[in-house]
């Protein structure tokens, strides 16, 4: 499938009620336990995916159209959430999530994107040459990657407890590909 702004937007609009649903009022064992050393549970997840927000989609989006690819993206800080989110509850987390989401998507619109600002270069610090469109389509597969990786993380917790029921369970053979 082809990147397609509205159908970017139509998934990156959910992923805020989608982690609410899951996380909101569990129980810690579920939202602050890792695989181990170096993982990140899903409250980490949930801020990391706050300092994407911040940091990387839109900023490098105006980046990308004020630039081009004669300024590379400031290089991204993926554990800028441990100190992003040090003293904040899970709860916290997830309003902030939906509230810097809600304002990204709304600026979105306003930059009055046509076809041929989609395929505007933008220099990735360790990428090289990227399109406007491949970081819109990352964003989307981005929030994807977290989701996969929330339920694997909380699937995580259980391994043993499921038994011989493990081998039908592909959620527990995942090898981790998507964390840190």
């Amino acid at each position: 499938m082809e990147q397609s702004l509205n159908h970017t937007i139509s998934l990156l609009t959910r992923t805020p009620a989608a982690l609410h649903a899951l996380l909101r009022d569990l129980p810690e064992a579920w939202t602050f336990r890792n695989e181990g050393e170096n993982t990140w549970s899903a409250f980490d997840v949930v801020g990391h995916l706050i300092h994407g927000e911040r940091t990387d989609w839109m900023p490098r989006a105006r980046t990308v159209l004020q630039f081009g690819e004669t300024k590379a993206f400031e290089p991204f800080d993926r554990w800028g959430q441990e100190r992003e989110s040090q003293g904040k509850s899970l709860p916290q987390l997830l309003d902030e999530f939906a509230r810097l989401r809600s304002e990204n998507l709304g600026e979105l619109p306003a930059l009055n994107l046509r076809p041929e600002d989609l395929e505007r270069r933008g220099r990735h610090p360790a990428l090289g040459v990227v399109t406007l469109s491949e970081l819109q389509a990352t964003w989307a597969a981005h929030d994807l990657t977290h989701l996969h990786q929330i339920s694997r993380v909380m699937a995580h917790q259980y391994r043993e407890a499921v038994g011989p029921w493990s081998a039908y369970l592909g959620v527990l053979q995942c090898a981790g590909h998507s964390s840190p």
